[in-house]
C-alpha cells in the first residue's frame, strides 16, 4: 500500500467534508492497474484510492468497486468493441455519486481505479473461466505453492465464471465475446496480485480501523444497475436495491432503517432482489464481529443521460437523497457497537 498523505487526491472532497468545518484528509494508495514501467507516475497507475477525514464523524466506509476507467491501452486494444463493453460492464459514473455522497456525510470512500473487464472486485480469485486463459497451467508466483504438475480446473469454479461474469469478464449477454484473444496467465496473476488483494487486504484493515474506534464499522458497498421491468401492475419498478444477504451480512435493523428512509423520501426500494450482494459481502461482512456490510444497487436512470452513459444533475440529488440514509445508518451502527449489540444477540 502507498504511504497515506494528506492531500485530496482527484478532488474527491472538494473544499470541505460534510456539514461542518473543513476536516483534514488522509489519503491512501494501493496496488497498480498497468505493469509498473520507468517513469511510470505510481499516482496515477493506483489500484485504488482512499480518502477519509482524520476524524471520522459516522463509523462508515462507502467503497465502489465497478466505475474504474483507468483503462491501460494494451486492455482497450484487446477488446472486441471497447466503447460498448466498457459501457456494460461499468456501474457507469456511480463513483460521481460516491463523492457528492462521502461530501455530505463525511464518511470514507474506496474508490476502485482498476475497471472491472480487467478484473471484478466482486468475484472471489478462483472464480475464473479457464478457457479464456492462455498456459491455464503456467507455474505463475501466484500459483507456486500448488503441486508440481497439477492442473487448474479448465472450467470456472463458480457460476459467474460459467456465465461469462467470472473474475476476468469473458462475455456479455447479447453482445458475445469482450475479447479478441485469451489472457495470459501471468497477466492474470498480476491482476490477482496487485489490484484484488491490494484492495480487499485495504478494505479489511479499514473496516477493522474503524470498528477498532467505533466498537462496530459499516460497509457500503455502491453499485448501479439497468433500470429494473415493472412486473405485472405493482407500479413503477425499484430504483434502488438494498442487499444483505438474505440477513446475513448486517443487523436487520440497518436494513429497516434504510427502507424507512428510502420510503420517507419517495423512493421505491427492493430487497435482495435481485441483487442481494457478492464476494464483498460474503468476505467482509461479519455482524457477529461488529462488521456490518450492506449493497446498494442505484438504477442508472435515476443519474445517467438518455443513453445511460453521462451523469446528469441527477448525481446530486440522488446523493442527498442518500444522506440522511447514511447518517442515520452510521448513527444506528455506532449505537450497535456502543452497547455491544450484534447480530448474534437478537
Amino acid at each position: 500500500m502507498a504511504a497515506s498523505d494528506t492531500e485530496n487526491p482527484l478532488g474527491l472532497f472538494g473544499d470541505g467534508v460534510g456539514d461542518g468545518p473543513r476536516r483534514e484528509l488522509v489519503t491512501a494508495r494501493g496496488g497498480a492497474v498497468a505493469p509498473e514501467k520507468p517513469g511510470t507516475r505510481a499516482k496515477l497507475n493506483a489500484a485504488y484510492i482512499h480518502v477519509a477525514p482524520r476524524s471520522m464523524p459516522l463509523p462508515v466506509l462507502i467503497a465502489v468497486p465497478h466505475a474504474g476507467r483507468a483503462y491501460p491501452g494494451d486492455t482497450l486494444a484487446a477488446m472486441r468493441d471497447p466503447e460498448q463493453s466498457q459501457l456494460r460492464l461499468e456501474d457507469r459514473h456511480v463513483d460521481q455519486v460516491a463523492v457528492a455522497l462521502a461530501r455530505e456525510t463525511g464518511t470514507g470512500l474506496l474508490v476502485a481505479q482498476a475497471p472491472r473487464a480487467m478484473i471484478d472486485l466482486n468475484r472471489a480469485e478462483d472464480d475464473v473461466d479457464w478457457e479464456m486463459i492462455a498456459r491455464p497451467d503456467a507455474d505463475a508466483p501466484a500459483h507456486r505453492t500448488r503441486r508440481p504438475g497439477r492442473k487448474p480446473p479448465l472450467i470456472g469454479t463458480g457460476a459467474r465464471a460459467r456465465s461469462g461474469l467470472g473474475l476476468v469478464p469473458r462475455r456479455l449477454p447479447g453482445t458475445g465475446e469482450i475479447w479478441s484473444g485469451k489472457l495470459a496467465r501471468e497477466e492474470l496473476d498480476r491482476r490477482i496480485d496487485r489490484i484484488h488483494r491490494p484492495y480487499h487486504d485495504f478494505l479489511a484493515s479499514e473496516l477493522r480501523r474503524i470498528r477498532e474506534e467505533w466498537g462496530a464499522a459499516l460497509l457500503i458497498d455502491l453499485h448501479s444497475m439497468p433500470p429494473l421491468r415493472q412486473k405485472g401492475a405493482q407500479g413503477e419498478a425499484p430504483a434502488i436495491v438494498i442487499g444483505d444477504r438474505f440477513g446475513a451480512a448486517c443487523h436487520s435493523a440497518l436494513v429497516s432503517r434504510a427502507f424507512r428512509c428510502l420510503e420517507e423520501a419517495g423512493w421505491r426500494a427492493a430487497h435482495n432482489r435481485p441483487y442481494s450482494g457478492g464476494y464483498v459481502l460474503d468476505r467482509h461482512a461479519a455482524p457477529t464481529r461488529s462488521l456490518h456490510a450492506i449493497q446498494i444497487e442505484l438504477c442508472r436512470s435515476a443519474y445517467l443521460d438518455a443513453t445511460l452513459s453521462e451523469p446528469t444533475d441527477g448525481v446530486q440529488q440522488l446523493a442527498s437523497v442518500l444522506a440522511r440514509m447514511v447518517r442515520e445508518l452510521g448513527a444506528l451502527t455506532a449505537q450497535l457497537g456502543a452497547n455491544g449489540i450484534s447480530q448474534a444477540a437478537e
